[in-house]
């Protein structure tokens, strides 16, 4: 059976996206042939604002819809401290538990040399900046990345240039998430009773 040009673009499209494979892909394109017209025009127009009404916050790097982002702008947080998490979604899941009051930076990523992923390629330098020029000092950085291998070497390389920044004064305490965190699994998909676990259980690094 030889599909119509418009469904085969519209598997093609699905099928770059992550964790979907052809037989989804081919799932989702059928799906939406029987949608209404109306609906259809709605999800073209969320697709089409998607980057257009959003900007990445400018000192922590989340994605919102004005910089600075609300957290970095609100009054209530505590700038002292700050979460670094590898992804926009962790700090999602770590606001929904409700237990953190700090504020965060987000790396879009994790070291991966097999994936050709360095420091430079996700917001570590823009983290050491922030913290050397922020007017309040900053007392505390928790390493929420991923446990895993990606998250564990992310972490343990941001620790080493913190440590360089702590060895030229001010005082400055490394931390990571405590236990709660099952190694492998990924932060966002934990439960926020978990989550608030290993805020309170972080310990030094």
């Amino acid at each position: 059976m030889v599909l119509p040009k418009s469904i085969r673009n519209l598997i093609e499209a699905f099928e770059k996206l992550p964790g979907i494979g052809p037989k989804t892909a081919q799932r989702l394109a059928f799906y939406l042939l029987h949608v209404p017209q109306e609906q259809l025009d709605e999800f073209s127009k969320a697709t089409e604002n998607l980057k257009k009404n959003t900007v990445l916050c400018s000192l922590c790097f989340n994605v919102a819809e004005v910089d600075p982002c609300p957290i970095c702008s609100s009054q209530n947080r505590d700038k002292s401290i700050i979460c670094v998490v590898e992804q926009p979604l962790d700090v999602l899941a770590l606001e929904k538990a409700g237990s953190f009051k700090g504020t965060y930076h987000v790396l879009h990523g994790a070291i991966s040399p097999l994936n050709n992923i360095g420091p430079d390629e996700i917001y570590i330098h823009q983290l050491l900046t922030r913290i050397k020029n922020q007017v309040e000092p900053i007392e505390e950085i928790i390493m929420a990345m991923n446990p895993n291998m990606e998250g564990e070497a992310t972490a343990m390389y941001i620790a080493k240039q913190l440590r360089e920044l702590k060895m030229e004064g001010g005082k400055l305490i490394i931390t990571r998430l405590g236990q709660g965190l099952p190694t492998g699994a990924d932060l966002e998909y934990a439960d926020e009773t978990t989550l608030a676990r290993a805020l309170e259980g972080r310990r030094e690094f």
